[in-house]
Order: C-alpha cells, then structure tokens, then sequence
C-alpha cells in the first residue's frame, strides 16, 4: 500500500495492491500504474533509481 494524491478527486488517496494494474522495472525505477478509488488512472516512479533522479 502506498498513499498518493490524485488531480482528479483533489484528495489523497491510500493505495490498495488490488488497485495496481501495472509494474514495469525501468532504468529510470520502477513504474507503477494504478487506478484510484475514484476511477482515474495514476502512476507513480519509485525505488532507488527514481530517488536518484530526484536528488541528482
């Protein structure tokens, strides 16, 4: 589970794993694809890599 803000319904939002809809491991991190409890599709970049571009 994770929390993220969604545009859509201006709330944020707990995150279920039944919600995922995707994992893709890229070499920028990893990609999550999800949809909200609303019905809008969200993604998220995160892991180590994803952190890296942040702070470079």
């Amino acid at each position: 589970m994770f929390d993220h803000y969604c545009s859509a319904c201006e709330q944020r939002q707990l995150i279920a794993p039944s919600q995922v809809t995707s994992i893709d491991n890229t070499d920028q991190g990893i990609f999550v694809s999800f949809r909200c409890w609303c019905g809008a599709e969200g993604h998220v970049l995160t892991g180590r890599k994803a952190h890296d571009l942040v702070a470079a």
